[in-house]
């Protein structure tokens, strides 16, 4: 469980962490939407490119990026295994009783795990880079145009904001309940199937109840405040658009529109 970065704030002194947070949300919307055009391996490249230098440049450490990636290696070990398996074009390569691997399932596969390891890091530094209470802002102010239709902009930057926060405290939670469910004899790694069941739901139920829990300490502390979503309220801090901004948003959209204009021509 320590080993998740996701939702973690890395508290840094980089090019990344002073950039604004809705020129950060905005890009990694752009590069989430480009990833999934069909640029080929050169556009990949490009890319991946890209996102070393923002990990450069964020200062994060390349043990990190391998701890925000660790978790996803069994959905990729996974995902290959089916792809090989049910993927049945193009040539053949290999033939071992039933099971016959062509190489358009192994292209597929190699693009599954780029894209799932480029949105994993971009991810990453997104949520390692910028304070959940930056988020908040970043994502409100994003969503303003939508709140003259009604939208509720306040209270869904809230909510994301209170649940990106709230993903460490969580993990935390359940190692320690790990732990102490550990020294009552209880194995999660061991026994059979349904013993490793009985195990899972003595760790699901006390962290759902816990969960329950914070939620609703978290709800007296805000009604005990008189916080109200709908009240017209200043803030201490102020958002503000810089020069390095606009040259990181142009460089964002130059990288976004060689991907999606490779996709067409390649």
């Amino acid at each position: 469980m320590n080993n998740m970065m996701f939702g973690k704030y890395i508290p840094l002194d980089s090019f990344i962490h002073k950039l604004d947070p809705r020129l950060k949300i905005g890009a990694l919307l752009l590069l989430l939407i480009s990833v999934f055009f069909d640029a080929g391996f050169i556009g990949y490249g490009i890319l991946g490119v890209f996102v070393l230098i923002m990990v450069g440049l964020s200062k994060m450490k390349f043990s990190q990026i391998i701890k925000a990636i660790k978790p996803m290696l069994f959905m990729m070990a996974f995902l290959t295994f089916f792809n090989l398996l049910f993927i049945q074009r193009g040539n053949l390569l290999l033939e071992i009783g039933f099971i016959k691997i062509y190489d358009q399932a192994l292209f597929q596969t190699a693009y599954i795990f780029i894209r799932l390891i480029l949105i994993i890091v971009m991810t990453t530094i997104l949520t390692a880079t910028t304070k959940p209470l930056d988020l908040t802002l970043g994502i409100e102010h994003l969503l303003l145009p939508f709140k003259k239709i009604g939208f509720p902009t306040h209270e869904v930057a809230m909510m994301i904001s209170i649940a990106l926060r709230f993903i460490p405290t969580l993990l935390e939670e359940t190692q320690r309940i790990m732990k102490a469910q550990a020294s009552r004899g209880v194995e999660f790694s061991e026994g059979h199937l349904k013993e490793k069941i009985l195990s899972i739901v003595s760790l699901i139920i006390p962290l759902f109840i816990s969960a329950f829990q914070r939620a609703e300490d978290l709800a007296n502390a805000m009604e005990s405040r008189n916080y109200n979503p709908e009240a017209k309220r200043t803030r201490y801090k102020q958002l503000h658009w810089k020069l390095a901004d606009t040259i990181s948003l142009m460089s964002v959209v130059i990288v976004c529109s060689s991907l999606i204009i490779m996709s067409f021509v390649l």
